[in-house]
């Protein structure tokens, strides 16, 4: 399975690839500073809820790593500093805060015994298990959603839920890789999902490089091929899902799950555990992230609009009542979402 991880950990640094330059060329960036992946997370160099996740376990590990403190007491007065710079660069990707708080009591746990360059060893270690993790996760997530799909036909999905946006091999489109790997006959609807384009920027590059056959479309085409009974099934990644199955994921999504139930196409969301926020009853709860207006009225800096009033809300929740199946690393989730998520989340 051919796929391009867009982050890696190295003696030198964490590098990424920065995927506001994809398709047209391929640019990695090895960060030495936690105050630097944290800017890459907010500048969108890296992107996608589980792929965040993954860059913020990095950027934790590599604070404890370069810092200067002399002893473990000196060095955990800085951990704060390092979890709120990166904590305040995105706000609804869930997996983000997941890491941090995975990191930090990974921490504490290790810095009881006193040992300095052992527990910078040891959070290395954990920030290379937190992306070993996201593959083995993907995988999963492959295998229980390509059972759901159908034997031939026209996928849909949105925005980029691949390799790119989790460091495996994708959540959705880890759900297509499988799928295709197992013999079924996919064809992909992508929509370019504007105004950020990673539709028609990251998911025709990475389905292309994967031989996996797709039609790009613009987003105001989808109720069109809906109509036209062009589309089998739909499957999106997410960036939070609430406790009631109510999900988050790029802006256009909920239109598309209205348009699926209205011609009668299941519609499903492909999302680690991690993406779970069963701490919120309802998608009512999740923080929209507002983007710059820039990203709606200029294209790669070519202005294509003039100055007046931009909204640019970076996500958009889907009911849970338009959801057929929640696809995790651990299984399928079906309503009642609050009942079925909960099992889930508490499986070993």
């Amino acid at each position: 399975m051919k796929v391009t991880q867009p982050i890696e950990w190295t003696d030198q640094g964490v590098v990424m690839v920065d995927q506001r330059r994809l398709p047209t060329e391929v640019i990695r960036h090895t960060y030495t500073d936690y105050r630097d992946v944290a800017a890459a997370i907010r500048d969108m160099v890296i992107r996608g809820a589980p792929a965040i996740g993954v860059a913020a376990a990095m950027g934790f590990a590599l604070g404890v790593l370069r810092s200067k403190a002399k002893t473990v007491e000196e060095l955990r007065a800085e951990v704060p500093q390092i979890a709120d710079a990166l904590a305040h660069t995105r706000p609804t990707a869930v997996d983000l805060f997941w890491a941090i708080k995975r990191m930090q009591g990974r921490f504490d746990a290790l810095a009881a015994a006193g040992d300095l360059e052992a527990l910078k060893r040891e959070m290395v270690a954990e920030a290379r298990h937190v992306h070993a993790d996201r593959w083995s996760d993907d995988e999963a997530i492959g295998k229980f959603g390509a059972a759901l799909l159908p034997a031939e036909g026209q996928i849909m999905t949105q925005c980029n839920a691949g390799a790119l946006a989790t460091a495996g091999i994708g959540t959705a489109l880890g759900v297509i890789r499988v799928a295709a790997e197992q013999g079924r006959k996919m064809h992909v609807l992508v929509p370019e999902t504007r105004p950020y384009l990673q539709g028609s920027r990251l998911t025709a590059w990475e389905l292309h490089e994967d031989g996996i056959p797709l039609t790009l479309i613009t987003d105001n085409m989808v109720g069109h091929f809906f109509k036209k009974g062009h589309v089998g099934a739909v499957v999106v990644g997410a960036d939070r899902i609430a406790a009631n199955g109510d999900t988050a994921n790029k802006i256009g999504t909920y239109q598309i799950a209205v348009l699926a139930r209205e011609h009668n196409v299941s519609f499903y969301v492909a999302a680690p555990i991690s993406t779970l926020d069963l701490a919120i009853p309802s998608g009512e709860q999740i923080p929209i992230e507002e983007r710059a207006a820039e990203e709606v009225t200029h294209i790669r800096g070519v202005r294509i609009a003039p100055e007046v009033a931009v909204a640019n809300p970076a996500f958009d929740v889907t009911p849970a009542r338009l959801i057929a199946a929640i696809i995790t690393e651990r299984g399928v989730a079906r309503a009642p979402y609050t009942d079925s998520l909960r099992k889930l989340a508490a499986a070993r």
